[in-house]
This record gives C-alpha cells, structure tokens and sequence, in this order.
C-alpha cells in the first residue's frame, strides 16, 4: 500500500482520497485552492501560498500535491464528489431545466463561476488540467444521465437516445455564454438551453 504523498502508478499527485486525520488537512488545503484560483487564476496559483492561506505546512503540500496541476486535479476531483445530485422530477424537461439551472448558478456564483473559468483556461494549455477537468465533467455528466435513460425507459425519447449527449447539450450554451459570447446567465437562459436539448432529444438528434 501507498504511504501518504505517495503517488499509486500513474496515478496524478493528489488524485488518491486520503483517509483519518489527513482528510482535515486536504480539506483546508483544497478550499485554500479553490480561493486562490477563483481570486488569482491558475497562473499564479502558487503551493507555498495555499499551505500558508490553508495554516499547513509547505513540505505537506509538496510531497502530497508536489504541482499546482497536481492540486486543481484533487480539487476538481472533490467538487465532482461533492456535487448537488440530480433530481428527479419523473419529467426529462423538469429535469433538464434542474440541471441547466444548477449549471448556471455554479457559473455566476462569484467564487465557483471564477474559479471554473480559472481551470478551463489552464485546460487549454496544461495538459494534466485539461485530464483532470474531463474526468470531472465525466463524472457529472454520468451523475445526470440517468434522467435521459428514465425518460427514453418512460417514452419520452427514441430508443438509442444518448444520455451523455443530451446533458452535454443542456450545458455547452452556459458555458459558451461565460467564455465567449457573454450575455446574461440567468434562468430564462438556462430554461432555453434545456428546452433546446430537450427538443433535439425529442426528434432523435442524439440517438446513436
């Protein structure tokens, strides 16, 4: 078995949920991650400032997260497990406008909405950020597949229909509001992007 700061093979600094008392210390030293990401972007995210924002020392930091890539790649793994769960409304457009309204207020929020627009950047360009941010949008879009897959089980949708496909439609428009085209992301843009997954659902557009 792995010791502490230990690495398993090929597995990213980090990336193994520490148990007993450690878990205190990577729960300070996440939540210093995310503040400084969200104020300061991952440029200039900096391991001896998150143990002295997180009152850890630095040689703790180092030898479990040894990079800050190592770090966003922990911290994204955390936000993915502690994530709100999907509803279910028994209805795919309730729950789609659920899940587009979630999207949109994580995007405004004034710390998470930063700090996501922090880590996407660093994904164009860092590679171990770009791995860490695809597991954790895998992982919450498996979270709300099951809506699609109860709705094709209920008839709503054609048989075939991907689950995957239909939640990514309900949040790229969000998301393309906050990195290009800006305009407001509000419910009423949120309720349009479920709406219009929705609808492409209906017509077959995501059936394998």
């Amino acid at each position: 078995m792995k010791g502490e700061g230990e690495a398993a093979g090929g597995v990213e600094p980090g990336t193994v949920r520490p148990g007993g008392r450690t878990a205190r210390v990577r729960e300070s030293v996440l939540r210093a991650a995310g503040d400084a990401l969200a104020e300061h972007g991952f440029d200039r995210l900096d391991l001896a400032e998150v143990a002295r924002r997180a009152e850890v020392g630095k040689t703790t930091v180092y030898r479990r997260w040894a990079t800050p890539a190592g770090l966003v790649a922990d911290l994204l793994t955390d936000m993915a497990e502690q994530s709100v769960p999907r509803t279910d409304t028994g209805s795919l457009d309730e729950d789609l406008k659920a899940n587009a309204r979630l999207v949109a207020r994580t995007l405004t929020d004034s710390r998470q909405g930063a700090l996501f627009a922090s880590v996407i950047a660093a994904a164009t360009c860092d590679a171990r950020t770009a791995d860490a941010l695809h597991r954790f949008y895998a992982v919450r879009i498996q979270e709300w597949a099951g809506c699609v897959e109860a709705a094709v089980a209920r008839g709503e949708l054609p048989a075939g229909t991907d689950p995957g496909e239909v939640i990514t439609a309900v949040s790229a428009p969000l998301y393309y509001r906050l990195l290009a085209a800006g305009g407001p992301l509000d419910e009423d843009a949120a309720d349009r992007a479920a709406a219009a997954a929705a609808a492409a659902a209906r017509a077959g557009v995501f059936v394998r």
